[in-house]
């Protein structure tokens, strides 16, 4: 499982994780847009909650998992990311399945502020840029636009959420002998050896 803050980076290691491991990601996201798309019993009764803006009950998510635990390519286990994000998550997620390590990616709060507020996207291209960190090609910063929940007032609202519901975890995983810490403030490279040396020893 991988864990930390929102712009912590999770996306861009699970690909590391992937390679290293050859274990699957699977992301609650992906697995909810794709029941939902197939119209499976499990979709449909997403999508009730979904179009009402309401979250999607925890049952029907621990579902969708087990569902996606069947698979073929999930025989020798998988990569949770992005779930469980709550601790009642956790204690459904191992009713059905073992988590066998965890690796949390920890980042201070200015400095996940500075990443998601400075982000722009290419609307051509798809290309994400950073107005510090990863500067677009000469003669595209005009074009490039801020996705309207990358302002601060809504990175600190999901950074207030993320200490209260999730940060717990990390402590509950610990307790468990299974969470590894890996400081998610370096260059993509620098993350990225820690926590594939983490993978590693794990």
């Amino acid at each position: 499982m991988l864990f930390g803050p929102p712009g912590a980076g999770k996306g861009t290691q699970a690909e590391i994780i992937v390679e290293i491991t050859g274990k699957p990601q699977v992301s609650t996201g992906d697995m909810l847009r794709s029941a939902v798309s197939q119209g499976t019993k499990l979709g449909l009764e997403a999508k009730v909650f979904m179009e009402s803006g309401k979250l999607v009950p925890d049952q029907v998510i621990i579902g969708l998992i087990e569902d996606r635990l069947n698979e073929p390519d999930a025989s020798n286990g998988v990569l949770f990311d992005g779930f469980p994000r709550t601790i009642p998550q956790a204690e459904a997620l191992a009713e059905i399945t073992e988590v066998s390590a965890v690796i949390s990616i920890e980042v201070p709060d200015e400095d996940i502020v500075n990443r998601i507020v400075g982000r722009r996207m290419d609307p051509i291209t798809g290309e994400i840029y950073h107005v510090l960190f990863k500067p677009p090609p000469p003669g595209t910063e005009s074009r490039l636009v801020q996705r309207k929940d990358d302002n601060e007032d809504t990175v600190r609202m999901r950074l207030a959420a993320y200490h209260e519901q999730t940060k717990p975890l990390g402590e509950w995983y610990s307790n468990r002998g299974i969470l590894a810490i890996v400081d998610g403030t370096g260059t993509i490279q620098e993350v990225g050896h820690s926590v594939a040396k983490a993978v590693r020893s794990i």
